[in-house]
């Protein structure tokens, strides 16, 4: 079956855009002096701009290991509430530029990756990060406990909305022991 121009130019424009979203928003700087296997293991989103694809899930965690490939993998989980089940995304992650600037891009699905920018982390402790998407319509507050204290989500959110990151559209996301086990 022979493919036609239009749908050819759509799809190659189409991979063009998708593939080439690896790039940080402008004036959102992604951590230096950055340590990865410190950042591995288990991060629990406290904060998010809501997407189709985390619509109405709580209890979202995202889980970080490395890759034989020298890659991370990425398992992200978040329960449905509507469902009644758990939901999860496997994905991986390479560093765009050196392993030691927080600056990943990350792919759920085939050769597509988006941006993954680590531009606020406790880097003492490494008990919360912020993370943008390849624009300012993707962020994500994440912390290593179900909760963080008011004033420093207060602190983070208040740099976030500095930086243009619409306050909005955040959903505070729901970590609650109610919920069956996976």
């Amino acid at each position: 079956m022979k493919v036609p121009v239009w749908i050819m130019t759509i799809l190659l424009a189409g991979c063009t855009l998708l593939t080439g979203c690896t790039s940080a928003p402008k004036n959102i700087d992604p951590v230096t002096q950055f340590q990865v296997e410190r950042y591995l293991g288990t991060w629990y989103e406290i904060v998010r701009q809501d997407h189709a694809f985390e619509e109405g899930l709580s209890n979202v965690t995202a889980t970080y290991s490395m890759r034989d490939d020298g890659g991370v993998a990425v398992l992200n989980r978040g329960y449905s509430a509507e469902d009644k089940k758990w939901r999860e995304a496997e994905g991986r992650a390479y560093f765009v530029n050196s392993s030691d600037i927080g600056h990943l891009k990350v792919s759920f699905f085939g050769p597509f990756y988006g941006a993954y920018v680590i531009f606020e982390l406790d880097q003492k402790n490494y008990q919360y990060a912020m993370i943008s998407g390849p624009s300012r319509d993707y962020f994500w507050l994440l912390s290593r406990t179900p909760t963080m204290p008011e004033d420093v989500k207060r602190r983070l959110l208040a740099k976030a909305e500095a930086l243009g990151f619409p306050m909005d559209k955040l959903v505070n996301v729901v970590q609650s022991s109610n919920v069956p086990a996976s």
